[in-house]
């Protein structure tokens, strides 16, 4: 009988009818709001935040239900589940390092034009623009305000999918662009640079002179766009990102007992070493791919891969800022290289 009444208690309690030993009432407050109730508490706080009721009522006209397929995606982000180097074999393929050297050809002039603007360099933005849209092939279809719904709705990173959200009612708001236009991937990322709402505010240049920043179809604002989002992070003009290096076991013994990981910053900085000068790099044992290591007092941090590592300078950490993930800034930096060296 005592099991008897304690398996009615637990089921009780795991249908929400009790709370402790008590079996206190679950509070109205931990209870979560469905999709409709969320999208009300939205719009209300868009509202006092100066966004027009037409601009909420047009962005709204068609968010019905959370998008099960948004939620999916964001679970399973290959920059989240694969390695570095399964990573960098998916994204570096012949033939994509091919169409990448054609296209850095095909628009020299604008990439230099961009280049003396900005100070970064025609490969690297050849190299984002592959690897983000496919040399603006993919630049989402998805209307953006539903994803970003979807996405604050969901408990995983509810917060900063919320300010995204604002972030895209004031673009509309504005009349930057119009809400049938406004489309991108699953996680709310815009034209071909794929910016989020809060980058398009913040970095969108208008580079063709048409009083308008257009990321989805026009060249000169896209390559323009992704430049000063880089300057903007960091990025030093005249700079590498890093280069492969060899690290025998033996020296990567010593790296482990003498170079600290990083403790702050996203996932994929916590990720380096703590930047070291060259000249401590190379008294470790780590070797230089291709050529020597240079003995100065230059800092870099080492990103290891399960076979390839690499040391990486201050302007793969405006990358990173991009995209908070090793192995996209390492498939960049590489790309890069390859399409310089053409």
């Amino acid at each position: 009988m005592k099991r008897l009444l304690i398996a009615v208690w637990l089921g009780a309690w795991a249908l929400g009818l009790g709370a402790g030993p008590l079996g206190a009432q679950v509070p109205a407050s931990a209870i979560a709001p469905s999709f409709d109730e969320f999208l009300a508490d939205v719009k209300q706080e868009a509202l006092r935040r100066g966004i027009k009721r037409e601009t909420i009522e047009a962005a709204f006209a068609d968010v019905k239900a959370p998008e099960t397929s948004v939620v999916t995606r964001d679970r399973t982000q290959p920059e989240l589940t694969q390695s570095l180097d399964a990573y960098l074999a998916d994204r570096l393929k012949p033939r994509t390092v091919q169409r990448a050297r054609e296209l850095a050809t095909a628009h020299r002039d604008l990439l230099k034009k961009v280049d003396a603007e900005y100070g970064v360099p025609p490969a690297i933005m050849t190299a984002i623009w592959g690897v983000e849209s496919n040399f603006g092939q993919f630049v989402g279809v998805r209307p953006t305000v539903g994803a970003l719904a979807t996405l604050a709705f969901d408990a995983r990173r509810s917060d900063l999918f919320k300010t995204e959200l604002f972030e895209a009612l004031t673009i509309l708001d504005r009349g930057l662009v119009a809400v049938p236009d406004l489309k991108g991937s699953w996680a709310g990322a815009m034209g071909q640079p794929q910016f989020m709402p809060s980058s398009y505010l913040r970095y969108a240049v208008d580079f063709d002179g048409d009083a308008k920043a257009d990321i989805w179809t026009s060249l000169p604002d896209v390559f323009a766009s992704m430049a000063n989002y880089l300057k903007q992070r960091g990025w030093v003009a005249g700079e590498r990102w890093g280069r492969e290096v060899r690290v025998p076991k033996a020296a990567m013994d010593r790296v482990d007992r003498a170079v600290p990981m990083r403790t702050t910053g996203c996932r994929a900085v916590r990720e380096l070493s703590e930047p070291r000068p060259l000249s401590g790099w190379k008294k470790l044992g780590v070797a230089a791919i291709g050529g020597p290591l240079p003995s100065s007092a230059i800092e870099a941090s080492l990103v290891r891969g399960k076979k390839r590592n690499f040391l990486v300078y201050r302007n793969y950490e405006a990358i990173l800022e991009y995209n908070c993930s090793n192995a996209y800034a390492v498939a960049i930096g590489i790309l890069s290289d390859k399409v310089a060296a053409k």
